[in-house]
């Protein structure tokens, strides 16, 4: 069994630094990451503004929610914009998970694969820098799945410098699988078609997918010929996460479950599964 800390993760070569804020022309060193959430936190700003340096944009992840299975690796990126009047010097950033927006509650980071991201001068003023963020499921828990938030740290050329602990916000989901198959096939019209699936989802606590339990899963069906599905009902899942419902035949067509998600796990919808009626 695999023993895991308070800190989901810290990740690729910047191991998330002291972070702190540098006088204008100095170098920025960073420091061996800490190997605790509480140590970390300890040692970054949270919010504060200091100067007339501002974080003017943040996207994370394209604005997008990252379905993180159970073994493959999976990147988010981050795109950070910030001004200042005598231009940019540096942008730090690192995504961190835990209650409310005080980083002091994190229980879990990733840091960029680089300390300083890929930056363009966009102005004199104005600079835009891009990070790389390694999400590895073996190093998440179950209890960090939903929003994680993106620090930020924008670093003037005079010194100046605005720090937000909480510049954006992206959801790290847990993957969900989702089957379909209805039977016989072929059927006779006005005869019954009984559908079945399951519905499953990672669990990173074990490493497996899970069946996913009482979630309720739409039946869904699309006549042949046509592009289009419409519900037909929803069924739950049982203590298995598994589905059963009967229907009666009416045309040929495909048949399958969708499923919508929750905050902490992704979407999915099965693939239709085709039924000759005859």
């Amino acid at each position: 069994m695999r023993i895991r800390t308070t800190v989901a993760a810290v990740s690729g070569a910047l191991a998330l630094s002291a972070f702190v804020v540098p006088a204008a022309q100095a170098t920025y060193e960073p420091k061996p990451a800490p190997d605790r959430a509480a140590a970390l936190a300890a040692q970054v700003p949270a919010d504060e503004i200091d100067g007339d340096t501002r974080i003017t944009k943040v996207v994370v992840n394209g604005g997008k929610a990252l379905s993180l299975g159970t073994t493959a690796k999976k990147t988010i990126t981050a795109e950070v914009t910030a001004t200042d009047p005598e231009g940019i010097y540096e942008i730090h950033s690192f995504l961190w998970n835990g209650a409310g927006e005080d980083i002091d509650n994190a229980v879990g980071f990733f840091g960029p694969t680089s300390p300083t991201g890929t930056c363009t001068e966009v102005s004199a003023t104005t600079s835009k820098c891009k990070y790389s963020i390694v999400i590895d499921p073996a190093l998440m828990e179950n209890k960090t799945a939903g929003t994680w938030k993106l620090w930020v740290s924008a670093i003037g050329a005079d010194g100046d410098s605005h720090t937000d602990s909480v510049a954006g916000t992206t959801k790290i989901l847990r993957a969900s699988t989702l089957s379909a198959n209805a039977s016989p096939e072929p059927v006779v019209q006005g005869k019954p078609i009984t559908v079945t699936g399951k519905l499953a989802r990672a669990n990173w606590d074990t490493d497996v997918y899970a069946g996913y339990t009482a979630q309720p899963v739409k039946l869904q069906f699309r006549k042949a010929g046509t592009s289009t599905y419409s519900t037909v009902k929803t069924v739950n899942t049982n203590s298995t996460g598994n589905l059963k419902t009967t229907v009666t035949a009416a045309s040929d067509g495909y048949w399958r479950w969708a499923f919508a998600g929750t905050s902490t796990t992704a979407p999915v919808t099965a693939t239709g599964d085709y039924v000759d009626v005859r």
